[in-house]
């Protein structure tokens, strides 16, 4: 509900008795002491500043979060970070949503100081960092400059306080004390000013005594739902400015002041960047992370919901940090592995499950490359692959409770292997099947190179290939360079049937996994000719079975009909591969 405007004094005064306080999810104070200066010279000016929001919270809720007070006395080095007033309880208070560097402004200008590094000064030098109080020239005649400012203040050392020159310089501290009037005539005539000077002097200092103590300049909207997710979604909508804050940029927040070893966002902007850097391609971030976090820590939910990020949870989230970390790094090297980077993986939501069977293992040693290992690393392979080919379906609506369910499965595995036909189960008991209908099969033996899913699928029809060790070539069968348009004409191909020549060289009927030696050799050179090459007549064979590749036409003139019949065997082997565990 909107709410007539209260004083400056009056919001202050809650500052200071911590009726006003900070939520979490608010960022640190940011604002240049020119910016203070500003808001300043608005509120002198009589400009509207903006509104405020508040949401009120009922005494009985006020235990649930950690609150922070305003800052006041602001240190670039040493005081950059707004007071932990730990848990408040059965008080009513006002947490500011918006309005925060508004209110801090004033606070600082009015009860506080900021020290700023000097330039060309070091951040160690004691002196780079001198501590001033905002001041208002009281003899300067309010005037606009080339920036529309009338009024002249800055932030001062103390000894200036006072007469400096042609200046009278008063700390705007000081006016929180002063009554209107005659002390402050006294404190003018103090000064020997001269009665035009006195005039302009009066008139500054009552100005801004006026709009401190008498207007109502706060005005404010109120929120008194109690709701936590519907405060924040107020506050995204407020303090988005055309940059789209979301929930986990809200909950990391929320964390950073939940922790008290380790700081989250360090440890959480840190571990993406690792992560990240495993293998070229990957590009995991923090919504990631903090998923990771919940579901690896056996928080009741996966969902990114601000009663999944309470002090109990938070405690146990950073108890489990170091193993957490350890699952997820392991995670992406196994991906590294695999030869799956985030084209493959649009929704990395689909490796949690796999984290989470390396946590509760206990993150195995040499897990990636151990012989031990090498079954559960081909069911992983196996489930996550078949998973990429289903497409989006799987890893888009109601992915939560899909997780929450696959974390059931993964705890409770009776042989601590990874329980691949019981996660088909639970997986189908959710709309989420993982086996594939005669049309999505026949569409996959269809797939353009440009298909994200090409890679998974093609391996999957390639298990002899030795993806452990070797980074495998996407090859044309018959090579690309042969279906310009050109190379078709002078081939023979009628003018009707160049472009479903052009457009099936690309699919995956036409490619097929070699090693980047043999994709070397081959170039552009026709399949038999390779072939001959390469190979004597029983290999020839064995290769032509390993990947169906069936006759080869001497002349790009046969292309369609050994596609037509390569697509058919295709069609068949994938049927029996996607449809079996």
């Amino acid at each position: 509900m909107h709410q007539q405007g209260g004083t400056i004094k009056g919001a202050l005064d809650s500052i200071v008795s911590n009726e006003y306080v900070l939520p979490a999810i608010q960022r640190e104070f940011v604002w240049r002491p020119d910016q203070v200066c500003a808001l300043f010279d608005s509120v002198m000016q009589g400009y509207p500043f903006g509104e405020f929001l508040f949401w009120r919270i009922a005494p009985e809720n006020s235990k649930d979060y950690r609150w922070y007070g305003f800052m006041c006395d602001y240190h670039e080095r040493n005081n950059r970070h707004c007071d932990d007033l730990g848990i408040l309880a059965n008080r009513p208070l006002t947490a500011v949503l918006d309005g925060q560097q508004r209110l801090t402004a004033f606070n600082i200008g009015l009860r506080g100081s900021m020290a700023v590094k000097l330039p060309r000064l070091r951040w160690n030098n004691p002196d780079a960092f001198p501590t001033r109080f905002l001041a208002l020239d009281l003899l300067d005649p309010p005037d606009h400059d080339e920036f529309g400012n009338r009024y002249t203040f800055d932030f001062i050392d103390p000894d200036r306080v006072g007469l400096d020159g042609r200046r009278l310089w008063f700390r705007v501290s000081d006016v929180l004390s002063m009554e209107n009037g005659p002390p402050m005539l006294h404190w003018l005539l103090d000064k020997g000013l001269d009665n035009q000077q006195l005039d302009v002097a009066f008139g500054a200092l009552n100005r801004l005594h006026h709009v401190v103590h008498v207007e109502p300049m706060v005005a404010y909207y109120e929120e008194r739902n109690q709701d936590i997710e519907h405060v924040l979604n107020i506050f995204i909508r407020c303090n988005s400015g055309g940059t789209v804050l979301s929930y986990s940029d809200l909950l990391l927040s929320i964390a950073v002041s939940q922790w008290t070893e380790l700081d989250a966002r360090d440890e959480v902007h840190g571990l993406v960047d690792e992560l990240n850097q495993i293998k070229d391609g990957l590009s995991f971030n923090k919504n990631f992370v903090l998923k990771a976090g919940l579901m690896l820590s056996d928080i009741a939910s996966v969902g990114f919901r601000v009663e999944n990020f309470t002090h109990a949870n938070m405690s146990v989230l950073e108890s489990n940090w170091s193993r957490i970390k350890e699952a997820l790094l392991a995670t992406a090297t196994l991906m590294r592995k695999f030869h799956f980077d985030s084209r493959i993986i649009r929704a990395d939501s689909a490796l949690l499950p796999i984290a989470y069977y390396l946590y509760r293992q206990g993150v195995p040693s040499g897990f990636d490359n151990r012989v031990g290992y090498a079954d559960d690393r081909r069911k992983i392979w196996g489930w996550l692959t078949r998973s990429i080919l289903k497409g989006s379906g799987i890893w888009g609506y109601g992915v939560d409770p899909l997780l929450t369910a696959l974390r059931d499965v993964l705890r409770n595995a009776p042989d601590n292997r990874f329980p691949v036909e019981e996660m088909h189960r639970v997986m189908a008991q959710r709309g989420k099947r993982l086996d594939f209908s005669p049309e999505e099969v026949e569409d996959l033996a269809d797939l353009s190179i440009s298909d994200r899913r090409i890679f998974p699928l093609l391996a999957l029809l390639s298990p002899f290939f030795d993806l452990d060790n070797h980074q495998p070539d996407i090859d044309h069968i018959f090579p690309r360079s042969r279906f310009s348009q050109a190379q078709l004409r002078d081939a023979g191909v009628s003018d009707d049937r160049r472009d479903d020549f052009a457009d099936c060289a690309n699919r995956i009927p036409n490619l097929q996994l070699l090693s980047p030696n043999d994709n070397r050799s081959k170039g552009d050179a026709m399949p038999a000719d390779w072939m001959r090459e390469h190979f004597d007549d029983q290999a020839r064979q064995h290769y032509r079975d390993r990947y169906l590749i069936g006759d080869v036409p001497e002349q790009i003139t046969g292309f369609m009909d050994f596609y037509e019949a390569r697509r058919e065997r295709l069609q068949e082997r994938i049927a029996q591969l996607v449809n079996s565990v």
